[in-house]
């Protein structure tokens, strides 16, 4: 198997599946329980936010446990909206994860004013829109680090010099881009920051916010007095033991890691241009998690590419995980200027942890393959498209 959808999730690393299983063996308690089975359990999990925070340059009181990026996602959106009753209005991007654009859609269906800043052709946000929209009724801006279906990464450093002169906090989705570049929240300036576990080779059902102290956010889930009484419940422990060793793994490799992936991703995006015709690059040239790949194949439908792939054992996605069942373009691909039909024969491919030069070798020698036979029983000619 050849897998290539590392944005959509990562396999678990043995090391994290070894450590899960080492806690379940010796560890059960409850971390609220004040007796000394429940105490241990308290103290694994404090450590494990120590690692996540360090990684972060965050404090460990700033690290709030959550069930998924998409939970950390609404957490920091609805509980600073819901802080702020006062200010009714709430500014993202066109090229969000449905994580946040649903919680948008959510908030204009309550009435608050939404505005989503388009982006230019290779997927960065247009500072000036985003200048325009900021008034002293914003609430908050989420924009996302790194695109999820591009790789481009934004300026979201720009983007809080710009809030602060309007007193605007500032949320990040930085699902995509942690374990993948440096995400340090001093440095980004940013008030709130989701992460998520199964995107750095950790367990599925986990996820963190960063919340800058001294922020006025609103409890997630009401109850026990579980993360400092912002999200009752008792805690997901294997999995909060499995992400602070994902996350413990990835800053002692991380750098290897990153540039091993880039240098594969290098020679495969290289050989696509060379050996298929027509094929249409997309997103940033520079500014990109280079490990990410999109392609459009004019004249071919993406779903077709995929499976035919997917009979020689390589798995890539035709966008976001979260909207693959959807029939319609990828709105992040229709944001840029695709036109339909260009948009739907996308496919992106995102490389990982283990993926190897023999693997890129098998891609170059199938995908140019794939695209050229299914082209010979497309109806749609590609010089017109």
């Amino acid at each position: 198997m050849i897998y290539l959808d590392h944005n959509a999730t990562t396999p678990l690393d043995p090391r994290v599946q070894d450590k899960m299983t080492e806690f379940m063996r010796e560890h059960f308690g409850n971390p609220s329980s004040l007796y000394p089975i429940g105490r241990a359990v308290k103290e694994i999990i404090t450590e494990e936010r120590d690692t996540i925070a360090k990684a972060l340059g965050a404090k460990r009181t700033e690290i709030f446990f959550t069930g998924s990026g998409t939970e950390s996602d609404n957490f920091a959106i609805r509980g600073i909206v819901d802080a702020m009753p006062e200010k009714n209005e709430f500014i993202t991007s066109e090229i969000e994860h449905p994580a946040v654009i649903e919680t948008a859609n959510y908030l204009e269906r309550k009435g608050l004013k939404v505005t989503f800043v388009p982006v230019d052709q290779q997927g960065m946000i247009d500072m000036a829109r985003l200048r325009e929209a900021i008034s002293p009724k914003t609430a908050l801006i989420s924009i996302m680090h790194a695109n999820n279906e591009l790789g481009t990464i934004q300026p979201i450093r720009e983007v809080v010099n710009l809030a602060k002169e309007y007193n605007v906090l500032v949320h990040t989705d930085a699902v995509q881009s942690f374990g993948k570049i440096d995400v340090d929240v001093d440095t980004l300036g940013v008030d709130l920051l989701s992460v998520s576990a199964h995107k750095i080779y950790g367990p599925k059902g986990i996820g963190a916010l960063y919340i800058r102290k001294g922020t006025n956010i609103l409890p997630l889930i009401y109850g026990g007095h579980q993360e400092r009484l912002m999200r009752a419940g008792t805690e997901n422990t294997i999995g909060i033991v499995g992400f602070g060793e994902a996350v413990g793994i990835m800053m002692e490799q991380g750098d290897r890691d990153k540039n091993r992936i880039e240098n594969l991703a290098g020679m495969l995006k290289s050989g696509i241009e060379e050996n298929i015709p027509k094929a249409i690059f997309n997103g940033h040239e520079q500014k990109r998690i280079k490990g990410t790949l999109n392609f459009s194949f004019p004249g071919l439908e993406a779903e077709a590419i995929l499976l035919s792939l997917a009979t020689k054992d390589i798995y890539v996605s035709t966008g976001s995980a979260c909207s693959e069942d959807s029939e319609e373009a990828s709105h992040v691909l229709s944001a840029i200027g695709l036109r339909p039909e260009i948009a739907r024969s996308s496919i992106r491919i995102s490389l990982g942890r283990f993926n190897k030069e023999e693997d890129i070798h098998v891609v170059l020698k199938e995908l140019p393959e794939i695209v050229k036979k299914l082209r010979e029983i497309s109806a749609l000619d590609i010089n017109e498209s």
